[in-house]
């Protein structure tokens, strides 16, 4: 089956040839086609183009086309959120009303909150149970255009609940349609049995959870939290070290917290990302710079926890490249809307609706490792995009804070 969009207001990040990421100025750039057409052949895109230029040979000798008038709407590929936390065991409300009470982030952590208050309750969870609610999320974010997402472990911070959560991803891999990629967060946070022999945990992480992860294929990514009162800069890389021998590419936490070299401990063990970043210096510029590594600022939890915003324009001023995801999770950003965080991009660190738009496609995609298939309107790439409801531009994506401005959501051609 084909499927035709017509009437497209506006196409929105269309290329003739897939890139890998945009940088610096180029971030401000957006090739957009006006009044277009976009052709779906089964599960990829087959052609585009200006409605001026549209034959009907181009349709011609399918079985069946569906022709679908997006007049006055905006077409967009469908997000990459490459930085999530959806398999948790329930929501952390209490502890939102703590911090509107005067608790910090690390008194919450140090009194049994916070990650290890998810680790307690994901013992009692199933993953039959895990798994229903998991999908319920997915669900909610595929309706707000998100179309392929990486899904971390990490609540579990023992041998059998890490390994039922990434279980339980590879289940969600195999019922979602969304793209979806999986990471160990095992050193998400030291459990409290282990403070006093922090290398006893590092050595159940390396000797016993990732030959098992290895032996199941659970993994895509290996991430490891190297911030204040986590996992040190050491530990970090021998954790790295330790992923690569798997295949792991590492996808770290680095400098929420204060500048404790996340950055370039990523950088040099050839992270696929570093993500927080909300304290960023001249020689983590110049670390990422020098690497292919993707900077990923998560504005959602900035915004929830109140923390130092990234400098974001300094970054792309310097020539990065910037890339955004949600990550949503119960303690820190409970919520997977990538429209709204765009619109935190832009209003509070002052992004262009290109640049964020580029953040949230092409250059999370590349995140995410995904660049090839998904994140761009280009021939030959996955079918994975959205379409609004009508809107003057696709700036008003960005402008309407907290809404949901999709309307129809395709994946692998088949239209939800």
């Amino acid at each position: 089956m084909k499927i035709l969009l017509e009437n497209i207001r506006q196409l929105v990040q269309v290329e003739d040839k897939a890139r890998t990421w945009v940088s610096g100025k180029e971030m401000g750039s957006l090739r957009v086609l006006e009044d277009a057409f976009l052709v779906i052949d089964d599960d990829q895109i087959e052609t585009f183009g200006p409605m001026k230029d549209f034959n009907e040979n181009l349709v011609e000798g399918a079985d069946m086309v569906m022709e679908i008038d997006c007049a006055g709407k905006i077409v967009m590929p469908g997000y990459c959120d490459s930085h999530t936390h959806v398999v948790f065991p329930a929501s952390r409300e209490q502890e939102f009303v703590d911090r509107i009470n005067g608790l910090t982030y690390e008194e919450i952590a140090r009194r049994g909150g916070g990650i290890l208050n998810s680790a307690k309750r994901m013992e009692q969870r199933s993953e039959d149970e895990l798994f229903a609610d998991a999908m319920v999320r997915l669900d909610e974010v595929k309706r707000m255009g998100t179309t392929a997402i990486e899904i971390k472990s990490g609540y579990g911070l023992s041998m059998e609940s890490e390994l039922k959560m990434l279980r339980v991803i590879k289940r969600l891999k195999a019922n979602s349609p969304m793209i979806i990629k999986s990471t160990f967060l095992g050193a998400h946070a030291l459990p409290v049995e282990y403070k006093a022999d922090r290398q006893k945990y590092i050595k159940l992480l390396i000797e016993e959870m990732l030959p098992e992860i290895d032996r199941e294929g659970l993994a895509d990514y290996m991430d490891v939290f190297c911030d204040q009162g986590f996992f040190t800069v050491e530990e970090t890389a021998q954790l790295l070290e330790a992923g690569w021998k798997y295949d792991l590419q590492p996808k770290i936490h680095a400098n929420e917290l204060g500048l404790t070299g996340g950055v370039q401990v990523g950088v040099k063990h050839q992270a696929l990302s570093v993500d927080h970043l909300e304290h960023i210096g001249d020689d983590e510029i110049k670390a990422l710079l020098a690497s292919k590594t993707m900077p990923t600022v998560l504005p959602g939890a900035a915004f929830f926890l109140g923390m130092p915003l990234s400098p974001i324009r300094e970054m792309i001023e310097a020539g990065l490249p910037i890339a955004l995801a949600s990550d949503y999770n119960p303690g820190s950003s409970p919520s997977g809307n990538m429209n709204f965080i765009q619109s935190l991009a832009c209003i509070k660190y002052k992004m262009t609706p290109e640049e964020a738009i580029n953040a949230c496609t092409i250059n999370s995609a590349y995140a995410m490792g995904v660049e090839k298939i998904a994140g761009t309107i280009c021939s030959g790439k996955q079918a994975n995009l959205f379409i609004t409801r009508e809107l003057p531009s696709y700036s008003a994506i960005s402008y309407y804070f907290g809404a949901n401005p999709v309307e129809t959501v395709i994946i692998n051609g088949e239209i939800y």
